[in-house]
């Protein structure tokens, strides 16, 4: 291990993870260091225009499967980038800018807003977001901390 990377914090290649600025306790998360950005489910993608900037309005649904504690947001447009996904396909993608909480590290990440019904966690963190922070063990799941068993239930799609 190098001395640098024995700065880093350690998360599982899975996290529990919050964002403050959105009022979002916790969202499961894949730490992804094979992505170079990070994306997060959002509903009704809607943008306007604010004092001459482009913002963009959304609805965050933090669960798998459920409306539970649907967010709704308004954020300023950092970005519009062509992203790739892993299958070949492109989409163009508004980008925000925000505060991730990862294993009680609060850290700011550029955030793609896309549909990921089709996935497995809501949210995507890629390297950009990790890098000089956060060392991902992709043996483990799960380090960080996270909601209380309870809360962990109602989100559907829940792997212990």
């Amino acid at each position: 291990m190098s001395e640098s990377s024995a700065q880093l914090a350690v998360a599982g290649w899975r996290e529990w993870i919050g964002l403050p600025d959105l009022d979002v306790s916790w969202v499961k998360a894949k730490l992804d260091t094979g992505a170079r950005s990070s994306a997060i489910h959002a509903w009704d993608i809607e943008p306007f225009d604010r004092d001459g900037a482009e913002w963009v309005r959304f609805q965050l649904h933090p669960w798998q499967m459920s409306d539970l504690d649907a967010v709704d947001v308004e954020l300023p447009v950092v970005d519009r980038r062509t992203i790739r996904s892993s299958t070949g396909h492109e989409e163009e993608r508004y980008v925000v800018r925000t505060k991730i909480r990862v294993l009680d590290l609060d850290l700011t990440a550029d955030l793609t807003l896309t549909n990921r019904d089709e996935m497995g966690f809501r949210m995507l963190v890629g390297r950009e977001a990790l890098r000089g922070s956060i060392l991902v063990d992709p043996g483990r799941s799960y380090i960080g901390p996270r909601p209380s068993r309870a809360t962990r239930k109602r989100n559907l799609q829940e792997v212990d």
